[in-house]
């Protein structure tokens, strides 16, 4: 099985404020009080003017690898409305983690409110955050989970900190070491990966994703653990003691220059093999973000692609290395969350991603294409017409008067409640996990009072009226167990039902409820027909589709939506007996012209009043 996946919403977290170049060393320290002597002259090449620090000016780190990637998440769920309990996957990338051990994701999965799930970490360099996305897609494209978190994040400063080159008694820097202080900064992105599209904006469907190792040709370029890069250095582990590895360098991050220029024919050579397989064709690319760790390595990748017949043209490259830093393993989370929300997307657009790693040499590209599921949600789940159920009574002028002031009061507040923003969410597609939990809950507490309110009005007609009194109690034992239905859907989508029930009526189902009972209260409360006219038409006209788009849109069971696509069956049923009662009630003896028109008067003003409190009910959703 093979589902069509796409990352649905993106999250960034950039630490602290936006540094510029003449304040690095303000954060990472002058080695013994000396100003650096190659910082300019590298900071020219790349191009970056700003980034990013999880550290302050006295080198204490403000926020930890796992906390920013943690951030992420939140704020790409966040723009779903998703809460941490949807989600079945975390999968995290990254070349540095807080801790050697346990694994990173895990870390991150300790500082979000996820319950148990499944957790994937990848180490590497700027790589780690596709094989994480990889990985999230395979597993969500196999059925194996709906949704899945992929985090990319990155913290270097820290390793940069002239407090740690001072304590291995160095004056200068070696330029493999230095080199670096001026490329990273910090930050984290995250991806939602599902197998459908947001219907709140734009999401990005994944076509493929390629990477390749090409470890077996090259010894490593950007390390740390060891002294140098040959084959059989010492590991920081082999040392003697820590102290020993710190003073030969090992724990430094270094870079072996010499080797970046075969990175990038590496990943054109792997570029090309692309376009062979038919997986690419450059001329139908209309976005290329392309992951360069500096400005000076751009005019390189241009020319080979144009020698090869490749040639994407400028205008087409999307990059926020000057502004936003080189994050390593977030750079292309951070850079995909500035384009999918910058306005410049279109529904169809094909956007390729072309992301080296220099640690030991990987190339991996993303092809995605751009879906706007919004218009057509829209249109999906817009509302056809507005009409009100139809009630078939004997032919009478009571009648007649009567399904006309209903039929009006229907009209007026089935256009309103589409304004009502939990009705109005629903319609747009937009409707979110936590708008569906509070819906249940805050209706629970009126569903409760509906058997009783009916109960209480049965007990207060007349003997003499026996066929509408025992029309009352026919409805109340219809009625009277909804909310245990209710509270089923509640427990089926992993809620506490305890919480449930100790809920309370918000303000609009304190005054509903107040004047049911009212009502209810008095001799012969026959004109609440009108009541049961909105609330069983809700049922035979609303509920049934509300359950059904709540499905669709949250990828719902039958048992956690059963309470609203049952009523939509069921009252129909009581949709019936309703009408059975009103035709009762003009051909009984007690009832004569002068009371019949008054109770038609009684009536429609009793369903224009529930009306507009079950509109404030559902307004005041969460206001106790």
């Amino acid at each position: 099985m093979s589902k069509d996946v796409y990352i649905s919403s993106i999250g960034k977290f950039l630490p602290n404020q936006r540094i510029a170049n003449d304040e690095m060393e303000d954060y990472l320290g002058k080695i013994n009080g000396q100003a650096s002597r190659v910082r300019q002259r590298i900071l020219n090449q790349n191009g970056i003017e700003g980034r990013y620090y999880a550290i302050d000016k006295q080198q204490q780190t403000t926020h930890t690898n796992a906390e920013m990637a943690a951030l992420a998440a939140e704020e790409a769920l966040n723009r779903l409305g998703l809460q941490g309990k949807e989600v079945d996957l975390l999968a995290t990338g990254t070349t540095q983690a807080d801790l050697p051990v346990p694994g990173f994701a895990s870390m991150v999965h300790a500082r979000l409110a996820f319950p148990q799930c499944e957790v994937a970490s990848f180490q590497s360099v700027c790589a780690s955050g596709v094989m994480a996305l990889k990985y999230a897609a395979g597993q969500v494209a196999g059925g194996e989970v709906a949704t899945a978190v992929a985090t990319g994040s990155d913290l270097a400063s820290r390793l940069f900190k002239s407090s740690r080159y001072e304590a291995q008694g160095m004056q200068s820097v070696p330029f493999d070491t230095e080199f670096l202080r001026w490329m990273l900064s910090d930050g984290a992105g995250a991806f939602v990966v599902q197998d459908k599209p947001s219907t709140k904006g734009l999401s990005l469907k994944i076509e493929w994703i390629d990477l390749k190792s090409h470890a077996h040709a090259y010894p490593a370029c950007m390390y740390t653990g060891a002294a140098d890069n040959s084959e059989n250095a010492t590991t920081w582990l082999d040392y003697p003691d820590y102290e020993s590895a710190s003073a030969a360098g090992a724990l430094n991050l270094k870079q072996d220059i010499r080797l970046l220029n075969d990175v990038v024919k590496q990943g054109i050579a792997h570029y090309f093999s692309l376009i062979d397989a038919g997986k690419i064709v450059a001329g139908q690319v209309d976005w290329l973000c392309c992951h360069y760790s500096s400005e000076f390595f751009k005019q390189p990748i241009q020319e080979l692609m144009e020698k090869g017949g490749g040639a994407i043209p400028e205008e087409k490259w999307f990059s926020n290395l000057k502004t936003k830093g080189n994050t390593g393993a977030a750079s292309i989370y951070i850079m995909l969350e500035e384009l999918l929300y910058s306005g410049q997307l279109k529904e169809g657009q094909t956007i390729l991603c072309m992301v080296p790693e220099s640690g030991r040499f990987i190339t991996s590209f993303i092809k995605l294409t751009v879906v706007d599921a919004a218009q057509n949600t829209s249109a999906q789940y817009a509302h056809k017409s507005i009409e009100a159920p139809e009630l078939v009574l004997e032919k009478s002028a009571h009648s007649e008067r009567l399904i006309r002031g209903l039929t009006q009061v229907w009209i007026e507040f089935e256009a309103q409640l589409l304004q009502v923003p939990v009705i109005k969410k629903m319609h747009n597609g937009t409707v979110s996990y936590t708008d569906y939990v509070l819906l249940l809950k805050d209706l629970r507490q009126q569903v409760i009072d509906g058997s009783q309110w009916i109960s209480r009005a049965a007990s207060n007609i007349d003997i003499n009226l026996f066929d509408l009194r025992s029309a009352f109690i026919k409805h109340t034992a219809t009625e009277h167990k909804d909310y245990q239905l209710l509270e089923k859907n509640y427990k089926a989508l992993g809620e506490d039902v305890e919480e449930i029930k100790k809920g309370q009526k918000n303000i609009g189902s304190e005054a509903l409820s107040s004047y049911m009972f009212q009502k209810a209260s008095q001799p012969n409360p026959l004109n609440l027909l009108g009541a049961m006219f909105i609330i069983e038409g809700i049922g035979k006209r609303l509920a049934g589709n509300w359950g059904r788009m709540i499905q669709e849109q949250l990828g719902l069971q039958d048992e956690q939506v059963s309470f609203f696509v049952y009523h939509g069956v069921a009252d129909e049923n009581h949709f019936h007996q309703l009408e059975e009662a009103i035709n009762t009630l003009w051909n009984h003896p007690e009832v004569d012209e002068n009371k019949a028109a008054k109770l038609v008067d009684d009536i429609i003003k009793t369903a224009r009043t529930v009306a507009r409190l079950y509109r404030m009910q559902l307004e005041e959703l969460g206001n106790y």
